[in-house]
């Protein structure tokens, strides 16, 4: 934090001390005032008499300030002062997160040692792995995993990279960038209304015949060499699967021609840095079981 902030912080921080501990002193009164003396305030019949608050609440008010003046001693609060005890969020967080490694650590590596196959109908490993899945995949894929435009649905039996165990550790650990090319300068309009008719044939849908013809042309040429030559994709390079009717950016004419047109850069991030080897391991078995 910049000084000028952290000054800021412990002058406004002072004077508002300062400044409420006058107000309770100042207006206090000690003695019980006359019976017939009044603020001069009446409410629906009701007065409000001038007397002293009870010395218990009084107190009460003295205790809290003494209170807040105690945790910025020895909690960081005013500005860049880090208390007397040093104490900051991300200690607090490191610590208890190696004390639940220790604590978990016997029943995590027990797991690991066993194939994703095998734990993946385990109930304990369905639940642990829901909750990792809730804190980093839900973001982007859905509570339910069912996924939404741009972000695979991880229920169905549909996987870009390949659904077996070995290649989904793979993009949790590694993460995927998607590097689908733009075809406009190359195809031009019509060239991207061919292909689009073209993979809306391989999908079973009603086109135009002649557009087909000419796209099934510019697909052997551009994207077989990915997608295969019947279209149905290819794992090992992140190639969809174009007859199957799933579409991750949308199966609509337009949608499809708008892929064609501009290319699409999805990225997966890696997890690597971000979960443990043994949390990536329940992490694959629950998002293998979500297709089973």
């Amino acid at each position: 934090m910049a000084s000028f902030w952290s000054m800021w912080i412990i002058v406004l921080t002072s004077v508002t001390i300062v400044g409420i501990t006058w107000i309770l002193l100042a207006n206090r009164k000690r003695e019980q005032q006359p019976a017939d003396k009044t603020t001069g305030h009446e409410y629906d019949g009701i007065q409000e008499f001038d007397n002293p608050l009870p010395a218990w609440w009084f107190y009460m008010f003295v205790i809290t300030i003494v209170w807040g003046i105690g945790y910025l001693v020895i909690y960081p609060g005013m500005g860049n002062f880090p208390g007397v005890l040093g104490w900051t969020q991300i200690q607090q967080h490191d610590r208890e997160v190696s004390a639940a490694d220790k604590k978990y650590r016997a029943m995590r590596d027990r797991y690991l040692a066993l194939s994703v196959e095998e734990i993946a109908t385990d109930p304990a490993v369905i639940k642990m792995g829901q909750r990792m899945f809730a804190n980093n995949c839900a973001q982007c894929h859905g509570a339910d995993a069912q996924g939404s435009y741009g972000f695979p649905n991880l229920t169905d039996n549909d996987w870009i990279y390949g659904g077996q165990p070995d290649a989904i550790k793979a993009t949790l650990v590694n993460g995927r960038q998607a590097a689908m090319p733009a075809w406009q300068q190359i195809l031009g309009d019509s060239g991207i209304s061919e292909a689009t008719e073209y993979l809306l044939a391989l999908n079973g849908r009603d086109v135009d015949e002649a557009l087909a013809e000419a796209g099934s042309k510019h697909f052997a040429t551009y994207c077989a060499a990915c997608h295969g030559a019947d279209g149905t994709g290819n794992p090992a390079l992140g190639a969809p699967n174009l007859t199957n009717g799933v579409w991750l950016y949308g199966g609509s004419r337009e949608q499809i021609a708008h892929s064609l047109r501009a290319g699409r850069n999805g990225q997966m991030p890696a997890f690597e840095n971000t979960l443990s080897e043994d949390k990536i391991h329940i992490l694959t078995a629950y998002v293998y079981s979500l297709g089973k």
